[in-house]
């Protein structure tokens, strides 16, 4: 080979290994971008991308994606301050009904003790109707509020069946009153998470309140060994319309009947504050609610119950 050619040949060489190096540092830097990215989406965070590599387009890049990160942290702030003041508000409202509440609940107990006609006594009585389902609504919007003022949790170990027993005994009045038994299907196997033991009472309330008051019988409940709670039970006047609305705030399937239509709004946001999920289906005319807590890494339920 002539000397020409050696010489070819190794500035060949030296541009391919520069090309390597290139694109090595340009793959790296991509790699950082998106790793940076991530860690400041996921995170409650000001820092901003930074580069090591002085590549012109990546750095341009980065000041972009920074530019955006920015315009994001300003619109997560904003929504942040007016949903904590919506919350503030909503709770203020909810004390300051109390109180005209109260005083006309006892000025309607006065009104009945007296000698009413027929049609007065039937009045009395719808006022009283409306005057409890505001006094529920108002609870309901504390609850709310409270619940979603709280970012993370407490938890402790809650065997799910157990809670799942005193939720359904605490109805137990009510089903007799409706007629209703439930059928139960419960795995025999200790089925124990990491909860808060109060918010999967008020979950497991909400969603046994909801279908005594919208069911129309049949009621079914089942727990897995996986964690998976079903509720189902007969609801012919649902639709997949009426029940992809379910869970959104102040919905009511049937506006003749009481409801503050927070119920299941509350019990979601309870739910996925402990990191469960929950969700709702219809089909052949029975609303089947799935209330599911997977098992954190290394748990075991193998024992079985006392």
């Amino acid at each position: 080979m002539t000397a020409a050619a050696w010489i070819a040949v190794s500035l060949l060489l030296c541009a391919v290994l520069a090309l390597g190096g290139k694109v090595f540092l340009l793959r790296r830097g991509v790699r950082e971008l998106r790793e940076g990215l991530r860690e400041r989406l996921s995170e409650e965070t000001n820092t901003l991308l930074t580069l090591p590599t002085r590549d012109r387009e990546l750095r341009l890049l980065a000041e972009a994606l920074n530019r955006q990160l920015r315009a994001l942290r300003r619109e997560r702030l904003r929504y942040q301050r007016g949903d904590r003041e919506l919350r503030e508000a909503v709770a203020g409202l909810s004390h300051d009904l109390r109180t005209p509440l109260t005083a006309l609940g006892g000025y309607l107990e006065l009104l009945e003790g007296e000698s009413l006609s027929p049609d007065a006594r039937r009045y009395a009585a719808q006022i009283r109707e409306r005057s409890r389902a505001m006094k529920r609504l108002t609870e309901e919007l504390l609850v709310y509020s409270a619940a979603a003022s709280v970012p993370e949790r407490k938890r402790e170990p809650v065997e799910l069946g157990r809670a799942l027993e005193k939720a359904l005994l605490a109805f137990c009045g009510a089903f007799e009153s409706r007629g209703i038994v439930p059928a139960l299907q419960l795995t025999d196997r200790r089925v124990e998470r990491q909860l808060d033991s109060a918010a999967l009472s008020r979950v497991l309330g909400n969603i046994l309140s909801n279908a005594l008051r919208h069911g129309a019988g049949n009621f079914a409940v089942t727990l897995e060994e996986t964690g998976i709670l079903t509720f189902s039970n007969d609801a012919p006047d649902l639709d997949p319309v009426s029940v992809a609305k379910l869970f959104d705030r102040f919905y009511t399937v049937d506006s003749a009947r009481p409801s503050t239509g927070l119920g299941l709004s509350i019990a979601r946001l309870l739910t996925e504050q402990m990191g469960g999920t929950i969700a709702a289906s219809c089909a052949d005319g029975r609303l089947t609610v799935e209330l599911s807590f997977p098992a954190a890494s290394g748990a075991s339920c193998d024992d079985a119950f006392k």
